[in-house]
C-alpha cells in the first residue's frame, strides 16, 4: 500500500486525479453520451488487462472513474499505474 505522502507526489502528475479517503477520483467530459461510452469500453479493456477494475459511474457524457486496491486496503501502484493509462486514452477519445 501507498503512503499518504507517496499518493500525493504520484498525483503531482496527474492533474485532474484527486485523493479521496482510500482512493483516487477523476472526472471526464466528453460532449455526448457515445464519446463518453467508447472512452469507457477502452478503459474497460485496459482494466481487464491490468486486471484491475475501476468503480465508475456515467451519466450522459461525463465518466467519473474511482480506483482503489480492495484486497490492499487502499491505494497501491496498480491504480497510480492505470490511472497514468486512462489518461493516456482520454485525449484520443476526444475528451477536452
Amino acid at each position: 500500500m501507498l503512503t499518504p505522502n507517496a499518493v500525493d507526489a504520484a498525483l503531482e502528475s496527474l492533474p485532474g486525479w484527486s485523493r479521496r479517503d482510500d482512493r483516487i477520483v477523476a472526472t471526464f467530459d466528453f460532449a455526448n453520451f457515445v464519446a463518453a461510452f467508447g472512452f469507457m469500453a477502452q478503459v474497460a479493456i485496459l482494466a481487464e488487462r491490468a486486471n484491475h477494475h475501476p468503480e465508475w459511474s456515467n451519466v450522459y457524457g461525463r465518466v467519473v472513474i474511482e480506483l482503489t486496491t480492495h484486497d490492499a486496503g487502499g491505494l497501491t501502484q496498480h491504480d497510480i499505474d492505470l490511472a497514468t493509462e486512462i489518461d493516456a486514452v482520454a485525449p484520443a477519445t476526444g475528451n477536452p
